[in-house]
């Protein structure tokens, strides 16, 4: 069963503002076009890649606020695996 999450207003605004700065990095870019593209569309989720750099973004001090906010929406929207035993 799938994720049932999409991304709120602010977080999508929050997206809108990092993919268009020139100055922002690949990263910020590619998680915010992970939470923009779940907008109003609960059966889709954020793939691994886009998972990964999402962390990555979070991870870093240098990262605007607007970014970190479309990170935390796209890494919400993540399938959520059991470990095995």
């Amino acid at each position: 069963m799938g994720c049932k999450k999409v991304t709120g207003t602010k977080a999508a605004s929050s997206a809108g503002k990092t993919l268009a700065s020139g100055t922002t990095g690949g990263n910020s870019k590619r998680a915010a076009a992970s939470a923009l593209s779940q907008k109003s569309s609960p059966t889709k989720q954020t793939s691994a890649k886009a998972a990964t750099a999402a962390s990555k973004v979070l991870q870093d001090g240098r990262t605007s606020r607007s970014s970190k906010s479309a990170a935390g929406s796209a890494l919400a929207q993540t399938p959520h695996h059991k470990k095995g035993k």
